[in-house]
Protein backbone atom coordinates (compact mmCIF):
# COMPACT_ATOMS: atom_id res chain seq x y z
CA UNK A 1 0.00 0.00 0.00
CA UNK A 2 1.18 3.30 -0.95
CA UNK A 3 0.41 6.51 0.53
CA UNK A 4 1.09 9.55 -1.58
CA UNK A 5 3.05 12.89 -0.58
CA UNK A 6 -0.10 14.97 -0.13
CA UNK A 7 -1.74 12.41 2.32
CA UNK A 8 1.73 11.71 3.99
CA UNK A 9 2.43 15.71 4.58
CA UNK A 10 -1.02 16.10 6.07
CA UNK A 11 -0.60 13.41 8.55
CA UNK A 12 2.82 14.37 9.66
CA UNK A 13 1.21 18.27 9.89
CA UNK A 14 -1.60 17.30 11.98
CA UNK A 15 0.09 14.90 14.54
CA UNK A 16 2.61 18.16 14.59
CA UNK A 17 -0.30 20.13 15.28
CA UNK A 18 -2.13 17.33 18.22
CA UNK A 19 1.39 16.64 20.01
CA UNK A 20 2.07 19.75 21.49
CA UNK A 21 -2.01 19.86 22.56
CA UNK A 22 -1.86 16.50 24.01
CA UNK A 23 1.15 17.76 25.88
CA UNK A 24 -0.47 20.07 27.68
CA UNK A 25 -3.60 18.56 28.08
CA UNK A 26 -2.16 15.67 30.07
CA UNK A 27 0.23 17.55 32.56
CA UNK A 28 -0.89 17.48 35.75
CA UNK A 29 -0.89 21.28 37.30
CA UNK A 30 -0.13 21.03 40.75
CA UNK A 31 -3.89 21.72 42.77
CA UNK A 32 -4.36 25.52 43.32
CA UNK A 33 -4.33 26.57 46.99
CA UNK A 34 -7.99 26.80 48.90
CA UNK A 35 -9.77 29.77 48.36
CA UNK A 36 -9.05 30.53 52.18
CA UNK A 37 -5.00 30.67 52.08
CA UNK A 38 -4.84 33.29 49.02
CA UNK A 39 -5.71 36.57 48.95
CA UNK A 40 -6.30 39.35 45.93
CA UNK A 41 -2.59 40.20 46.00
CA UNK A 42 -1.80 36.11 45.84
CA UNK A 43 -4.80 34.53 44.03
CA UNK A 44 -3.89 32.86 40.75
CA UNK A 45 -5.34 34.92 37.48
CA UNK A 46 -6.93 31.59 36.58
CA UNK A 47 -9.07 31.43 39.19
CA UNK A 48 -12.73 32.27 38.59
CA UNK A 49 -16.09 31.80 40.45
CA UNK A 50 -19.06 30.44 39.40
CA UNK A 51 -22.77 29.46 40.12
CA UNK A 52 -26.25 28.47 39.47
CA UNK A 53 -29.15 30.95 40.51
CA UNK A 54 -30.66 27.59 41.11
CA UNK A 55 -28.67 27.32 43.94
CA UNK A 56 -29.63 28.91 47.17
CA UNK A 57 -26.12 28.61 48.36
CA UNK A 58 -24.22 30.32 45.35
CA UNK A 59 -27.41 32.92 45.35
CA UNK A 60 -25.77 33.84 49.15
CA UNK A 61 -22.17 34.01 47.80
CA UNK A 62 -23.55 36.11 45.24
CA UNK A 63 -25.19 38.62 47.73
CA UNK A 64 -22.34 38.94 50.05
CA UNK A 65 -19.87 39.08 47.67
CA UNK A 66 -21.81 42.14 45.39
CA UNK A 67 -23.00 43.48 49.11
CA UNK A 68 -19.30 43.86 50.10
CA UNK A 69 -18.43 45.27 47.45
CA UNK A 70 -20.57 48.02 47.03
CA UNK A 71 -20.26 48.68 50.96
CA UNK A 72 -16.88 49.14 50.32
CA UNK A 73 -16.88 51.36 47.55
CA UNK A 74 -19.62 53.64 49.14
CA UNK A 75 -22.14 53.18 46.52
CA UNK A 76 -25.10 54.98 48.05
CA UNK A 77 -28.09 53.16 46.82
CA UNK A 78 -27.09 49.54 45.63
CA UNK A 79 -26.74 48.07 48.92
CA UNK A 80 -30.38 48.64 49.71
CA UNK A 81 -30.80 47.21 46.10
CA UNK A 82 -28.99 44.69 47.28
CA UNK A 83 -31.18 43.68 50.06
CA UNK A 84 -34.15 44.35 48.15
CA UNK A 85 -33.27 42.12 45.25
CA UNK A 86 -31.92 38.50 48.15
CA UNK A 87 -33.45 39.18 50.97
CA UNK A 88 -36.99 38.73 52.40
CA UNK A 89 -39.05 41.87 53.41
CA UNK A 90 -39.65 40.24 57.04
CA UNK A 91 -35.89 39.99 57.40
CA UNK A 92 -35.27 43.47 55.61
CA UNK A 93 -37.79 44.90 58.21
CA UNK A 94 -36.12 42.79 61.43
CA UNK A 95 -32.62 43.99 60.12
CA UNK A 96 -33.67 47.56 60.23
CA UNK A 97 -34.55 47.16 63.57
CA UNK A 98 -31.44 45.47 64.54
CA UNK A 99 -29.43 48.01 62.86
CA UNK A 100 -30.98 50.95 64.93
CA UNK A 101 -30.45 49.06 67.96
CA UNK A 102 -26.92 48.05 67.03
CA UNK A 103 -25.31 50.78 65.60
CA UNK A 104 -24.08 48.28 62.95
CA UNK A 105 -25.05 46.95 59.51
CA UNK A 106 -26.95 43.53 60.18
CA UNK A 107 -26.08 41.72 57.21
CA UNK A 108 -22.29 42.51 57.89
CA UNK A 109 -22.76 41.88 61.77
CA UNK A 110 -20.28 44.87 61.84
CA UNK A 111 -19.42 48.57 61.45
CA UNK A 112 -16.74 48.32 59.02
CA UNK A 113 -16.57 46.18 55.66
CA UNK A 114 -14.24 42.71 55.94
CA UNK A 115 -11.71 42.26 53.37
CA UNK A 116 -12.07 38.87 52.48
CA UNK A 117 -15.49 36.56 52.62
CA UNK A 118 -16.24 32.61 52.35
CA UNK A 119 -19.99 31.26 52.04
CA UNK A 120 -20.29 27.26 52.97
CA UNK A 121 -22.79 25.52 52.61
CA UNK A 122 -24.57 23.55 55.95
CA UNK A 123 -27.42 21.31 54.25
CA UNK A 124 -30.99 22.17 54.06
CA UNK A 125 -34.17 20.76 55.60
CA UNK A 126 -37.90 21.82 56.47
CA UNK A 127 -38.08 23.84 53.58
CA UNK A 128 -34.50 25.91 54.06
CA UNK A 129 -30.94 25.72 52.80
CA UNK A 130 -28.35 26.58 55.77
CA UNK A 131 -25.00 28.59 55.07
CA UNK A 132 -22.05 29.73 57.12
CA UNK A 133 -20.38 32.86 55.66
CA UNK A 134 -17.33 33.91 56.94
CA UNK A 135 -15.50 37.09 57.23
CA UNK A 136 -12.14 37.67 57.51
CA UNK A 137 -11.10 40.91 59.27
CA UNK A 138 -7.87 42.67 60.34
CA UNK A 139 -4.46 42.29 58.45
CA UNK A 140 -2.99 39.44 56.71
CA UNK A 141 -0.39 38.65 59.35
CA UNK A 142 -3.18 39.17 61.92
CA UNK A 143 -6.63 38.08 60.61
CA UNK A 144 -9.50 38.16 63.05
CA UNK A 145 -13.06 36.26 61.93
CA UNK A 146 -16.61 36.46 62.42
CA UNK A 147 -19.32 33.55 61.47
CA UNK A 148 -22.88 34.75 60.08
CA UNK A 149 -25.61 31.57 60.04
CA UNK A 150 -27.75 32.83 56.83
CA UNK A 151 -31.04 30.66 56.34
CA UNK A 152 -32.40 30.92 52.86
CA UNK A 153 -35.94 29.93 51.50
CA UNK A 154 -35.48 26.50 49.23
CA UNK A 155 -38.61 27.62 47.51
CA UNK A 156 -37.54 31.21 46.52
CA UNK A 157 -33.89 31.24 47.53
CA UNK A 158 -34.49 34.39 49.40
CA UNK A 159 -32.22 34.72 52.20
CA UNK A 160 -34.80 34.88 55.11
CA UNK A 161 -32.74 35.22 58.24
CA UNK A 162 -29.11 36.43 59.09
CA UNK A 163 -27.82 35.98 62.56
CA UNK A 164 -24.31 35.80 64.49
CA UNK A 165 -22.80 32.10 63.70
Amino acid sequence: MRISARVATAVLSLAVAIVPCTAQATARPTAPPSPSSVTADTRPADVVRGGSPESAVDRVADFYGAYIDAVHDGTDRLPDQLRAHYLTRDLQRRLAGWEQANHADGVLRAQDVPRHWEVRNQGAGAGHVFSIVTLTWGSPQHPTYTRIAVRSDLRTKLISDIKQG
